[in-house]
């Protein structure tokens, strides 16, 4: 690599130019295997060559009998770790995405390099031997001289001196640092050895930002850099200092979020490459702080455009599509496709991310419970998630599942094609929900009523009842019955297959109270869900640490 500039270009990341090369052939056999497994390396290399002194790594999977996919990850190595590390994951999400299908491909920038082919295009012998220092050179001795031995004598004392003085200034230096750094250093410990295997703890390692960085990147957290209010604490847009924008969470000091859900969030955003989830850069544990920096996304979320008056015009139809199948991957990769099966448990509008093709992008996995492949189910005496988004098994007995998720993404669905919320206004406390009111019209052969007008004429209506029939699946009131979701991106992507009758959504609204298969349901005077039994009170009832009214 060649390059010159009229300013220092050392140490300094410059993420501002790239190139991506695929190469033309494509995949013919199991293209999902290959961008599976092809994620799975990349994130292996980043993570290697982030914290190799060489800043270089390279590597193979299997992939079929007869063929390996194999792959390089480089830095310059004037780069710190950390930069090393957010080079690399850019381009993985760029490979991935400028390559998706394609046999091989690069993507070559100022900073790093990324590469894969189907054939070995190194020579790993040479890079082994190239790593390793020579024996016979590291032993050589020095060349005599022709210094006198009064003159050595002066150095050697000289040396000495500065060498004292230089350990002296370095305990002093480390006693300051080591009592400035007392308080926070549990904190910063806890998510790089709080748990977790080697991987984890290196990648932990490569994703910590220092609290100075982000000061300076968020104008120290500004309100003009304010960007909204999560359930956690404020999110601040900011700027690094290559140019790089970003989202800064920070979470609050009241936040029920602790150290060992942040490092879940961190170390779990940290292992996923898909073009539907929003990418985590880092993080940073200090002086008291908890932030969490992602990828900044310049639309926002979803529900900024679809419940807005004038922004939902955006949002045509074939957007709105786009968007539902969109999610429905994202969801599909977190349940199956990942290395660990996933439960989002929090899918909502404002937990979808829209970037600047509007393409969507789920967020916030603060929530999210890590299973392993072969689990599917889960309980919890601690419900947290937002009402008129979790399922009915969830909300009275603590229950989740994929299902779970599923149940939310109908919500979803169906407040997509309505443009209408799940929720219900405190003043009319029997108002007709967003569930209750598709159900009706659709149960009376009139479903075409409840598209948002803004659609209306411009959208291809059998699309349209498609996707309000599987919302309706989704939303059903026995999760057995429910899709999983493969099936539901196998019924948006084929249009011409038969769908299954829905049956009763669940929490339908009959004469003020709330129908479904849960028991002795109904609603308060704020239109929050309660469960009335006779039977002693068990330890699994509800705690809400979310709660947004409906």
């Amino acid at each position: 690599m060649l390059r010159y500039n009229n300013i220092s270009i050392f140490s300094v990341l410059d993420s501002s130019f790239n190139i991506c090369m695929p190469t033309p052939a494509k995949v013919s056999t199991q293209p999902q295997l290959f961008d599976n497994l092809l994620g799975r390396l990349m994130d292996n290399l980043t993570v290697t060559a982030a914290q190799s002194p060489e800043m270089f790594a390279f590597g193979e999977v299997n992939f079929t009998e007869s063929n390996k996919i194999y792959g390089m990850a480089q830095c310059t190595r004037d780069l710190y770790s950390v930069d090393c590390y957010r080079c690399l994951r850019t381009f993985v999400e760029d490979i991935l995405s400028c390559c998706d299908g394609n046999q091989g491909g690069r993507v070559l920038g100022r900073n790093c390099v990324l590469r894969y082919e189907l054939y070995q295009f190194y020579n790993a012998s040479a890079l082994q031997n190239a790593a390793a220092p020579s024996e016979a050179n590291a032993a050589a001795p020095p060349k005599a001289s022709g210094i006198n031995r009064s003159t050595k004598t002066i150095i050697i004392v000289a040396i000495s001196i500065v060498a004292a003085a230089l350990l002296l200034l370095s305990v002093i230096y480390l006693c300051l640092r080591i009592i400035r750094r007392k308080r926070r250093k549990p904190e910063r410990n806890a998510l790089i050895t709080n748990g977790g295997d080697e991987q984890e703890i290196r990648m932990a390692k490569a994703l910590l930002f220092d609290l100075t960085t982000l000061r300076a990147a968020t104008s120290n957290f500004s309100e003009a850099n304010k960007l909204g209010e999560g359930g956690f604490g404020p999110v601040y847009k900011g700027t690094l200092q290559d140019g790089q924008e970003i989202a800064v969470k920070r979470l609050s000091m009241s936040s029920v979020q602790g150290l060992a859900e942040l490092k879940n969030e961190v170390v779990l955003v940290a292992k996923l490459q898909h073009r539907n989830l929003v990418g985590l850069i880092g993080c940073c544990l200090e002086e008291q702080e908890k932030l969490l920096v992602y990828e900044y996304l310049p639309n926002r979320s979803l529900d900024k455009f679809l419940f807005d008056s004038v922004r939902r015009e955006q949002l045509d139809w074939d957007r709105r599509y786009q968007i539902i199948k969109g999610i429905s991957r994202g969801l599909l990769y977190l349940h199956e496709d990942s290395r660990l099966k996933i439960i989002h448990r929090d899918l909502k509008a404002s937990n979808i991310l829209l970037d600047g093709f509007m393409i969507p992008k789920i967020s916030d996995f603060g929530l999210a419970k890590l299973f392993d492949v072969d689990s599917s189910k889960g309980s919890t005496s601690r419900i947290a998630g937002t009402y008129g988004y979790m399922a009915p098994e969830y909300v009275i007995h603590g229950h989740f599942s994929a299902k779970s998720d599923v149940f939310s993404y109908g919500v979803l669905v169906l407040e997509i094609v309505t443009g209408r919320r799940n929720a219900r206004s405190q003043e009319a406390i029997y108002a007709e929900d967003l569930l209750s009111y598709v159900w009706k019209h659709w149960s009376q052969r009139t479903a075409h009523q409840v598209l948002d007008p803004s659609i209306l004429g411009r959208c291809r209506l059998q699309d349209v009842m498609r996707c309000i029939h599987i919302g309706l699946l989704c939303v059903q009131a026995d999760p057995s019955d429910r899709p999983s979701m493969a099936s539901v991106v196998l019924m948006l992507n084929s249009l011409s297959s038969a769908l299954p009758a829905p049956s009763a959504p669940a929490f339908v609204i009959q004469h003020g109270s709330i129908a479904g298969n849960a028991d002795e349901v109904e609603t308060d005077a704020s239109g929050v869900l309660q469960r009335r039994t006779t039977r002693a009170a068990s330890a699994n009832d509800i705690s809400i640490s979310e709660v947004e009214a409906r």
